[in-house]
C-alpha cells in the first residue's frame, strides 16, 4: 500500500518532466491521506489522428469517493487502489476506464511491523533520487448540496522482491516512455495498460529506514527523512494482525 509520499522538487522541474503548467508549490516532505495532492491528468488528442493528449495539472483531495456515495461519512477512505482488480470493482472501475491520472512523487514511506507495538519506518525512493509517477485514478464527486470535489487513488501492486521485506505491496510506477498510452482513456481501455502495471524491478528503489516522526502529520519537515538504525524485530504470534489490513480489501 501507500499511506505517505513526498514530492520535493520545485514547479520548473515537474512542468520539465511531464510537460504541463504547473504553479509553483513548497516541497512536501509528508503527504498525507485527505490533504491536497498534485496529479496529471490526460485530455483528448491535440488533433484528429493523434494519439498525444494534452495534459494538465490540477490538485485534488487524496482520498476517492465515487460518484454513487451517498453518505461520505459513511463511506471508508479510499487512498489505494488494487490494480489486479480495479478494473471490476464497483469503486474504481468507470475510474479505471476514463480517468486515469499519473500522480507526481518522490517517492514513498512504508512501514515494517517489528512487534505488537512497534513498526520500522522506511522512505523508500527511486535509486539516484529523482521523480517518479505513480499511478492513479481520480474521481469527480458531486456533494448532495451541488459542490463538487475532485479525489484520487493511487494504484498499488505486489511488492517486488526488494520491497516485499518491508510489505506485500508497492504504488504502481507509471514509466515516460508509457505516459501517453496511461493518459489516453479514449483510445486505452483498460486490458490496454494492464502490462505496464507490474512491479519495478529490484534496485528501482532504495529503501532508508527513518524515525517515526513521520508518524505524525506535522512533522513535515526534511529531518524526517534523515537515516536511522532499524528497530529490531519482536517475536510475534502467529495470528498477529498486520496494522493495514483493512485497507487491503480494495
Amino acid at each position: 500500500m501507500c499511506g505517505r509520499f513526498a514530492l520535493l522538487p520545485n514547479a520548473a522541474v515537474i512542468e520539465d518532466i511531464f510537460g504541463v503548467p504547473v504553479e509553483a508549490f513548497p516541497p512536501r516532505y509528508n503527504i498525507a491521506p485527505t490533504q491536497p495532492i498534485l496529479v496529471i491528468a490526460g485530455g483528448m488528442p491535440r488533433e484528429p489522428g493523434s494519439n498525444q493528449p494534452d495534459r494538465m495539472s490540477m490538485l485534488v483531495r487524496w482520498g476517492f469517493i465515487p460518484g454513487w456515495v451517498k453518505d461520505v461519512s459513511q463511506f471508508p477512505l479510499l487512498i489505494n487502489a488494487r490494480s489486479e482488480t480495479a478494473a471490476t470493482k464497483a469503486s474504481f472501475r468507470a475510474a479505471m476506464r476514463h480517468r486515469r491520472v499519473l500522480i507526481p512523487a518522490s517517492g514513498f514511506y512504508e512501514w515494517k511491523r517489528t512487534g505488537r507495538k512497534n513498526a520500522q519506518p522506511y522512505w523508500v525512493r527511486p535509486t539516484g533520487e529523482g521523480v517518479v509517477a505513480f499511478g492513479g485514478l481520480m474521481e469527480t464527486y458531486a456533494e448532495p448540496g451541488g459542490s463538487e470535489i475532485d479525489t484520487a487513488a493511487i494504484l498499488t501492486t505486489g511488492a517486488n522482491s526488494q520491497i516485499a521485506h518491508i510489505h506485500d505491496r508497492m504504488p504502481v510506477v507509471i514509466r515516460p516512455e508509457h505516459y501517453a498510452r496511461w493518459l489516453d482513456c479514449v483510445g486505452n481501455e483498460p486490458r490496454d495498460v494492464a502490462d505496464i502495471m507490474e512491479p519495478v524491478e529490484p534496485g528501482f528503489f532504495e529503501t532508508i529506514p527513518v524515525s517515526d516522526k513521520v508518524n505524525k502529520v506535522a512533522n513535515a519537515g526534511p529531518d524526517i527523512q534523515e537515516p536511522v538504525e532499524v528497530l529490531q524485530e519482536e517475536p510475534q504470534p502467529d495470528d498477529a494482525q498486520k496494522p493495514d489490513d483493512q485497507l487491503t480489501l480494495f
